[in-house]
């Protein structure tokens, strides 16, 4: 990705340097049908994801992640992955990805034909075992062997720590913990890396500190934030993020989202939120915001309905 170079050169001195590493084009991933609906009480069809997904794609994402293949029990709204997987409309330019925690959830992503994976770890103990049924260190072992087949298989994946900027169960998570858990993902070769402030309670000084020990290993992999606001702080962090370099980022249509073996945690960045701000900072991200509306109405008619069923 480019820099921002009319940023660091309107601006001198110390305040200009702040600005060196700004990309000039950001990379927004939309979750809303994985991230999204994962907490959500209402069980949107299968011809309706598809429908959001098209209206996302015409309003000019390139890159979704779109279903995790979980047990359907813990998340209901995830049950389709197989079905939806095969009904998404592509295009050579645009991109899907799912997400997988263990060899069972990989094998379906297989059987589906499935060709990029996310692979994620939790930094806090916690939210480990009521996310996975798994401690840390059994939850790394476990990524270590998905993505080890996956990688014989040819599957594209990206690989996260979750919780990386603390958690609602468990306080305060250590640096040095997110750290250890990046470098021993980063060692399975993932095209990307994401940290994910899954609680919400991230701030821009754990972004400076986190996201920089990560960059200084990572060579070339690409560094990801997916951020929740349940605090308020998630543009607060964005920029920052910016300002070392960060050029991609999860949203979701209308902020919605959150996970639910997390509660207090609720709401990812909202994509025309950030499509505007980013706008206003001089920042492409090739989304037309007015076509993204019609992707934000078409999410209001389905829970409107679905309120009404109710």
């Amino acid at each position: 990705m480019g820099r921002k170079e009319g940023l660091s050169t309107e601006r001198g001195g110390q305040g200009g340097s702040l600005w060196r590493l700004v990309p000039s084009r950001v990379n927004l991933r939309d979750v809303t049908l994985r991230d999204g609906l994962q907490s959500e009480d209402m069980l949107m069809s299968l011809e309706d994801k598809v429908a959001l997904a098209e209206r996302m794609i015409g309003a000019g994402i390139r890159e979704m992640e779109v279903t995790a293949f979980v047990h359907p029990d813990k998340v209901p709204a995830m049950a389709d992955a197989e079905r939806l997987w095969r009904a998404l409309p592509r295009r050579p330019d645009v991109s899907f990805s799912a997400l997988v925690f263990n060899a069972r959830g990989l094998d379906r992503a297989i059987t589906a034909g499935v060709d990029r994976i996310a692979v994620f770890v939790s930094a806090s103990e916690m939210h480990s075992r009521r996310n996975t049924g798994k401690g840390i260190q059994a939850s790394l072992e476990e990524a270590r062997q998905v993505l080890a087949r996956a990688t014989k298989e040819g599957i594209r994946f990206r690989t996260g720590v979750m919780s990386a900027f603390g958690c609602r169960l468990e306080g305060k998570v250590p640096a040095d913990r997110v750290i250890r858990l990046a470098r021993a993902l980063q060692e399975m070769g993932p095209e990307e890396m994401t940290l994910a402030d899954t609680s919400g309670t991230g701030d821009p000084r754990q972004i400076l500190e986190r996201v920089s020990a990560c960059q200084s290993f990572l060579e070339g992999a690409r560094l990801s934030l997916h951020l929740h606001d349940a605090t308020g702080w998630a543009l607060a962090n964005l920029v920052t993020a910016l300002q070392l370099g960060v050029d991609t980022f999860d949203v979701t249509l209308g902020g919605l989202g959150g996970c639910p073996f997390l509660p207090g945690a609720p709401g990812n960045l909202a994509v025309h939120r950030v499509v505007r701000f980013l706008d206003a900072m001089g920042i492409a991200t090739d989304v037309d915001l007015d076509r993204l509306q019609d992707g934000l109405h078409y999410l209001d008619k389905i829970r409107t309905e679905a309120e009404g069923e109710g």
